[in-house]
């Protein structure tokens, strides 16, 4: 499947909210680009293309857009303005389900489309641990993905933002991620 590049969702965000990404956009970007093409891969299909591009696109953003950490809530949020206004015949609850479960630490075999929320789970992960957790998906596949995408410092702007917010918010230092 060839890698998706440029997709109208992902550039719109970033063109959007640079003001709120700051520094963040190129790694912020690179992030969304690589969770969208290794969502492809997984699944196998480019069938969930449009949704799996809004999703990728605003499934973080509440970090910048809404400056917290416990910014699932935020990101749907504005994922939903977004599809209401330019992409109103997507599956509002699909999209907003791939954002609201892409930390949840067990497979998901239920909600809308289990098949392509799962790939994107999986995709996220495999974006966070900088490819060490691979979810089946070829070395080769996501050394093309990074080099295409590089990490630009995105793993340091996560750090850096957790330890933050942990300082802050002691009992509640992964506010995201959820069993179920």
């Amino acid at each position: 499947m060839e890698l998706i590049e440029q997709h109208p969702f992902l550039e719109q965000m970033l063109e959007e909210w640079a003001p709120a990404l700051g520094s963040a956009r190129v790694a912020y970007g690179g992030h969304a680009y690589r969770v969208l093409n290794y969502s492809r891969a997984l699944l196998g299909s480019a069938r969930h293309d449009e949704e799996l591009a809004l999703a990728a696109a605003f499934h973080d953003l509440g970090i910048w857009s809404d400056r917290t950490f416990d910014y699932l809530p935020p990101s749907v949020e504005r994922a939903e303005a977004f599809r209401r206004e330019r992409a109103p015949g997507l599956g509002a609850e699909l999209i907003a389900s791939l954002i609201r479960n892409h930390h949840v630490l067990r497979p998901l075999r239920t909600g809308p489309d289990p098949a392509v929320q799962e790939a994107f789970r999986r995709a996220d992960l495999v974006d966070v641990s900088r490819g060490q957790l691979r979810a089946g998906l070829p070395p080769r596949l996501v050394r093309e993905v990074v080099e295409r995408f590089p990490y630009a410092g995105f793993h340091g702007v996560l750090v850096r933002t957790a330890f933050a917010w942990a300082v802050r918010h002691p009992l509640r230092p992964l506010p995201m991620v959820r069993l179920r």
